[in-house]
């Protein structure tokens, strides 16, 4: 299943996954131009792959990865960016809103910027 594009929404192939709310693609700007960029997912926030919360981060990255990595489409819907430079994005894998589905399984808190 397929968005329809518009001016903030755009085709990604997914490279590192950070952790569960952060990662870096390739978007594809069309007409063979592409741009390596890192995303922080928004609305949410995963526990860190470090310390205390460790466990629980490494679960939620290898939740991220399996949705980005087994996807047929990957799409980031972005406005602007946040304090450490990375576009705050909502991510589509297949149609399917991962953001929501982060925060729904258990996986993510509902965190605002």
């Amino acid at each position: 299943m397929s968005l329809p594009y518009d001016n903030n929404t755009y085709k990604v192939k997914p490279l590192r996954i950070h952790d569960g709310d952060t990662f870096t693609g390739e978007i594809d700007l069309g007409f063979n131009v592409r741009m390596i960029m890192t995303f922080r997912l928004e609305g949410l926030n995963t526990p860190e792959v470090v310390g205390k919360e460790k466990a629980a981060g490494l679960v939620s990255k290898a939740f991220l990865e399996d949705k980005t990595n087994n996807a047929k489409e990957v799409l980031v819907r972005t406005k602007k960016k946040e304090k450490y430079g990375r576009y705050l994005a909502t991510v589509f894998c297949d149609g399917v809103n991962v953001n929501e589905q982060l925060i729904k399984e258990g996986y993510a808190v509902p965190m605002a910027y």
